[in-house]
């Protein structure tokens, strides 16, 4: 593949002389520092390189650019590309932007895509989100503004996965560590990187776009939640998530902020090891489901800002999410007839697995569900390890406990994305149905919406019944932003300054 690549053009300190002569230019005159606070430090500069989209990518989000953009509300937006649709099952076809650039001049064509896709379907060189693309045979170039992508079978979410797909610019790559150093060719470029305290970004004055809207975004990181609260309070960051559903109040009396929540994409649930004994038992595990008060959770910890799943792990805004089941009520009773028809032995105690700081009031909820097992005569031990140990059990070793704590989200906001970390064989299942993925394989065999949803329905049914998992609630998106600031906040973890604007 033949990458053509323009040349830098201007040094280190004419680029800050231009982007500060282009930035009082084209920003608005109400331009302004921003400053956003994360829970923790960037991983790694590469956008190949990671899955974590309220981490790592939203920083990256700023620097690279991607096809398309997701919206706030979840629409599909043009970004780079200007247009994009199926020409048949197993082909899309792409426009892109005339005439965009990296800041070193490094041309934003079809080319630079193809290079990029090769980058991560490369099997002997695999890169973390290299999964997300499994089903792509290759990139045709039509010219530097068009491009197709074949698949090896339908992939109707492809534009969706894109959303996440970040470009980097080739010859400036071959030549750079991606991990250590960025190449903006988006709204903003990198300034300063302090490993662990913070990354700040300024406007990039090439970006061929519409202009950045802050004078500098800085992402800082305070890994405590009540650390984050006292800063926004105080007036010292303009952004923070994760913030627990009993400070929401207290932020909204303060005049330098608000607070508030919105429904997320993600899902928490209590996870089965059903490999492991007496987690295979059906009825054993239909039992536990009756036992937990899934409402008194969602209105006692999280002041009913936390909407109570039903009956599966997908949520409203998902496709292929049913809108038929029904959650499994509250009923001890039930829940202790099932554990007696079970026969399992309950004089044993059970490991229950927590993330430490992981997930939204994840330690409190933990509690109230083994107290209410505890009420039907399931024993359980929690164990809180560092999210990076759980990840290590449940990823790398699979020897996740027969209990555990977890969250779940799929960027693409579509079923063939989350229920896929339940198909058997997925080394995130723990569970193996073959009906279920009867119907996994049957919903990604076409690209009919109709026939896709139908798939879907049958498989969440199965899911239902047959319960890898206590469905519990999906986790509210809160959040607290500055009255410097307008912000109406959004449920799939991306944490973006251009989601923002300043305050009229």
């Amino acid at each position: 593949m033949t990458i053509t690549t323009g040349k830098i053009t201007m040094t280190l300190s004419k680029l800050l002389t231009t982007t500060a002569a282009a930035t009082m230019m084209a920003l608005p005159a109400f331009a302004m520092d921003v400053t956003i606070a994360q829970t923790s430090a960037v991983n790694t500069l590469d956008p190949h390189g990671s899955a974590s989209v309220g981490l790592d990518l939203s920083v990256l989000s700023h620097i690279y650019p991607t096809l398309i953009l997701r919206a706030p509300d979840y629409s599909l937006q043009p970004s780079l590309a200007t247009d994009w649709e199926a020409v048949d099952d197993n082909t899309w076809k792409f426009t892109l932007t005339e005439g965009a650039t990296f800041a070193n001049g490094e041309p934003l064509d079809a080319e630079t895509v193809a290079w990029n896709i090769a980058r991560v379907t490369d099997a002997e060189n695999p890169k973390r989100i290299s999964s997300w693309f499994s089903q792509i045979d290759g990139v045709n170039v039509i010219s530097p503004t068009e491009f197709e992508i074949t698949t090896s079978s339908p992939y109707p979410a492809l534009p969706a996965q894109l959303s996440m797909f970040m470009l980097l610019p080739p010859e400036w790559a071959s030549e750079h560590d991606p991990v250590t150093e960025t190449m903006s060719g988006f709204k903003y470029q990198m300034t300063e990187y302090v490993p662990g305290d913070h990354i700040t970004l300024s406007p990039n004055p090439d970006f061929w776009g519409e202009a950045a809207q802050f004078d500098s975004v800085t992402f800082r990181v305070i890994p405590e939640t009540a650390s984050r609260v006292a800063a926004l309070m105080a007036g010292e960051v303009d952004l923070i998530n994760k913030v627990p559903a009993s400070e929401i109040a207290r932020i909204e009396e303060s005049p330098n902020a608000t607070a508030g929540a919105v429904d997320s994409t993600r899902s928490v649930f209590i996870k089965f090891n059903t490999e492991k004994a007496p987690l295979d038992n059906k009825a054993f595990r239909q039992a536990l489901n009756y036992a937990v008060d899934k409402e008194l959770i969602a209105d006692a910890l999280f002041d009913g800002l936390a909407t109570v799943s039903n009956c599966q792990v997908m949520t409203p805004d998902y496709f292929g999410y049913n809108p038929d089941l029904e959650a499994y009520p509250y009923d001890p009773e039930r829940a202790r007839e099932l554990l007696e028809e079970s026969g399992v032995d309950l004089s044993q105690t059970i490991e229950f697995e927590l993330p430490a700081a992981t997930y939204l009031q994840g330690e409190e909820v933990t509690q109230a569900v083994a107290q209410m097992f505890g009420d039907v005569g399931v024993k359980t031990e929690i164990q809180t390890m560092e999210f990076g140990a759980y990840l290590d059990k449940y990823r790398a070793a699979h020897d996740l406990g027969r209990l555990s704590l977890l969250g779940q989200a799929w960027a693409t906001i579509d079923a063939d994305g989350l229920l896929t970390l339940f198909k058997p064989g997925n080394q995130y299942s723990y569970w193996n149905d073959e009906a279920f993925d009867e119907q996994l394989v049957a919903g990604i065999a076409t690209t009919d919406p109709e026939e896709r949803e139908a798939a879907y329905k049958k498989a969440t049914e199965i899911m239902c019944e047959e319960a890898p998992v206590v469905f519990l609630y999906a986790q509210p998106a809160t959040f607290g932003a500055s009255t410097r600031v307008t912000y109406e906040g959004r449920g799939d973890d991306w944490l973006r300054a251009f989601d923002m604007s300043p305050a009229d």
